[in-house]
């Protein structure tokens, strides 16, 4: 399909750089099957039927991003080094962003502050493989005394990451470190929240996808069949999976809390849309005329235009009612993006 398909116009003041709050006072567009709806994510304890499953997303954002200082050279000065991280590859070995990338090579080594200090193993234009000597600090911890918050281009450009960033871009599901990015369906939760969806009757269940840097990456090709998709590791176990199952089998409905969820849930699903156990890379794609296997319902923000995510929706809700959506959104000032309000999307059949 042509990537134009999937442009609009986007005033940047719509664009959120801080979260509601509270986080569950954030606008809800619900999309039905026959219409739209201004609601509010607190709403939610009015659409949830018993016996319904929400599927969230427990990934925990690192604070990838860092700040360092490459040595001197011979005569030179030291060089000030940003590095993002954005995929663990093993051996303590992360492939990240760095820039200045030309003053870097393999060899040499940054100074990160504190207890962290890393390795070029090796370059590729804006990439290279780090290599972390934590000094027997374990990683987690070291990169929390020193790294920020990888917030999403968009807001970065607007403004730095601050201590609250490492909170509010944090979900309540939160428990397995590995994402530069946030699941951002999922910070629209509170606890108190939870509890009155699990009042409602609703199943509430976490599965693992961690989101890697591409999630933020262009769509730069002009169709969609010549795109590659960044690939993210994910998880489901036996029992998540017979969770899932069980609740279906019983009429209950699937509620995918974010694309990261919806799109493990598709990379599990055999063709009669049971979910099998799962734990390996996905690099799956969905444009419109995909077959949805598995979600009835999906909880997603508002994405950027010619964007994967964009595409994922209009093929879950319909393009037409998506275009018509997010103008509807963007007349009546809701705030886009990953620290914006929520759209609630039913499956078009």
């Amino acid at each position: 399909m042509r990537v134009d398909l999937f442009d609009f116009e986007l005033p940047q003041e719509r664009i959120a750089i801080v979260p509601a709050s509270p986080r569950d006072s954030a606008r809800m567009l619900h999309v039905k099957t026959d219409g739209i709806a201004d609601q509010t994510i607190r709403d939610l304890t009015e659409i949830i039927r018993p016996g319904d499953i929400l599927v969230s997303n427990d990934t925990k954002v690192i604070p990838a991003q860092l700040f360092g200082k490459r040595p001197s050279r011979a005569d030179g000065e030291p060089v000030s080094i940003e590095a993002t991280l954005h995929r663990d590859i093993g051996n303590n070995c992360w492939r990240a962003f760095v820039r200045p990338a030309k003053r870097v090579k393999a060899g040499d080594v940054i100074e990160f502050g504190g207890s962290l200090s890393a390795e070029v193993i090796e370059r590729n234009q804006a990439e290279a493989v780090l290599q972390f000597d934590t000094r027997g600090v374990p990683f987690e911890q070291a990169i929390e005394n020193v790294g920020v918050m990888p917030l999403p281009p968009y807001i970065a450009r607007k403004r730095a990451a601050g201590d609250e960033d490492k909170s509010s871009y944090q979900t309540v599901f939160a428990s397995e470190p590995g994402s530069v990015a946030a699941p951002t369906a999922g910070l629209h939760f509170t606890p108190e929240l939870l509890e009155n969806l699990k009042a409602c009757g609703a199943t509430l269940l976490s599965i693992t996808l961690h989101v890697g840097a591409g999630t933020f990456l262009p769509v730069s090709v002009d169709d969609t069949d010549s795109h590659k998709m960044h690939s993210e590791w994910g998880e489901i176990t036996p029992k998540q999976a017979q969770t899932i199952n069980d609740c279906k089998a019983r009429g209950g409905r699937i509620i995918a809390v974010g694309t990261t969820s919806l799109r493990l849930l598709e990379s599990a699903a055999n063709e009669d849309g049971t979910v099998k156990p799962f734990a390996d890379e996905t690099d799956i794609f969905i444009t419109p005329g995909y077959k949805f296997r598995t979600a009835d319902i999906l909880l997603t923000n508002f994405h950027l235009p010619r964007s994967t995510l964009f595409m994922l929706v209009c093929a879950f809700a319909g393009i037409e009612k998506m275009k018509h959506a997010y103008k509807h959104a963007i007349e009546n000032e809701y705030r886009f993006y990953s620290y914006g309000d929520a759209c609630l999307l039913e499956r078009e059949q």
